[in-house]
């Protein structure tokens, strides 16, 4: 009679089984991002951060930083199309060789799981969703929701035909979130986008990506009772209302504070306008056009600040306000997206009407007066709870695990 244990595997078999690699899932993100190779700091970041996520297998397609396509490994697998000279350019290219990229990674390493950084890259990803099906593959699409999709784009720039524009990229929104099968959102205001257009999809909520790190481990150059200047975060775009932070600057009744704009000028026609503005408002000499910088850099400004000052039109969360409050830097914001989120009136900043020149003024000239000492200590209070990179990728995790329901 054969012995019922002949077959089971002996200690050394065992070892051989246990010692095994367990199959990574793969994640395939669609992104119209633009990555440098190698990757700057605060990116590379992130995605060592990632990278811990030892589950799963990402692969980024996105942008190169030139007409060249790229392919590297980073931490992550990266795959870059060509970036082309203009947006549209940009956006005709990743909706033409985007979703057979992303068709070959799933299909070449068993792509498990879709992550479209915007419902219209969510189009994409729920074109792939089909067509893997017809490969008897199951897809997992997240679509992430980080602003007012519907309006920002037409609040940066001048677009022909907006109209036509505009019905194209929602009915490609419309397309994504009906086949999504969950929701990455930021704040209070893109929650409630993103129920009316998939009322019924799961929603995780965490903040944009920040080196946080930078930001909490830099100590104030001034002391904020001290501090006389403001600096804005940001690109400078129409949507970011720095227009009308120059002409509140110019009423203001501190003729020793300085303004520091800290960003890059993407719309090349608005900043100009900008500059000449600053001019006609006889400030040029207190207004500095700082350009873009690092983190590092940024962390500097807002040591040196009194106030950082977002008069945004439309902001999905702002994460320069995060950043800012870490440094004890109080926050004067537009009562717009998820900027209430964050700053409480009177105690961590001041909140303003969007548009509104008037309150802006009176914001920045209360903070001359205000307690910034104890406003600056709220600030840093609240932005150490509200954000750090390991709840990032814990966001990711959470995420990732509905692709096992």
């Amino acid at each position: 009679m054969p012995c019922p244990y002949a077959s089971m595997p002996r200690p050394r078999q065992l070892d051989n089984l246990m010692t095994q690699p367990i199959k990574k899932k793969t994640v395939c993100w669609i992104s119209s991002a633009r990555y440098s190779d190698p990757l700057e700091a605060t990116t590379s970041r992130k995605w060592e951060m990632m990278a811990e996520l030892d589950a799963y297998d990402i692969r980024i397609t996105g942008f190169s930083t030139s007409l060249r396509p790229r392919r590297f490994t980073e931490h992550v697998h990266f795959y870059l199309i060509p970036q082309p000279p203009t947006s549209i350019l940009r956006y005709l290219t990743i909706f033409t060789l985007s979703p057979f990229l992303l068709m070959y990674l799933v299909l070449r390493y068993d792509g498990k799981i879709l992550v479209a950084q915007s419902p219209f890259e969510g189009a994409i990803g729920a074109w792939v969703k089909g067509v893997a099906r017809l490969f008897g593959k199951r897809l997992f699409l997240i679509i992430e929701n980080h602003n007012n999709f519907e309006e920002d784009v037409f609040m940066q720039r001048d677009i022909p035909l907006q109209g036509v524009y505009k019905s194209i990229m929602l009915g490609l929104a419309r397309f994504a979130f009906r086949h999504g099968d969950a929701v990455r959102v930021i704040s209070s205001s893109t929650i409630e986008r993103a129920k009316h257009y998939a009322p019924d999809l799961p929603q995780v909520r965490f903040m944009t990506w920040s080196n946080t790190d930078i930001f909490e481990q830099t100590e104030r150059i001034i002391p904020i009772a001290d501090a006389q200047d403001i600096v804005y975060a940001g690109v400078l775009i129409p949507r970011k209302g720095v227009h009308h932070l120059l002409t509140a600057f110019a009423q203001l009744n501190h003729p020793i504070a300085q303004l520091h704009l800290v960003g890059h000028p993407e719309n090349a026609v608005y900043a100009e306008q900008l500059r000449q503005q600053a001019d006609d408002l006889n400030i040029s000499d207190r207004v500095h056009f700082v350009g873009n910088v690092s983190q590092q850099g940024l962390a500097d400004y807002f040591a040196k600040a009194r106030v950082m000052a977002l008069p945004s039109l439309s902001e999905g969360l702002g994460r320069v306000v995060v950043e800012a409050m870490l440094l004890g830097t109080p926050v004067i914001g537009s009562r717009v997206g998820g900027i209430p989120d964050m700053v409480t009136d009177g105690e961590n900043g001041y909140l303003v009407e969007p548009d509104d020149v008037e309150s802006l003024t009176v914001a920045l000239q209360k903070i001359y007066s205000a307690d910034v000492e104890t406003m600056g200590t709220n600030a840093q209070d609240f932005a150490r709870q509200f954000f750090s990179p390991q709840v990032y990728v814990d966001g990711y995790h959470t995420l990732f695990k509905m692709a096992d329901k």
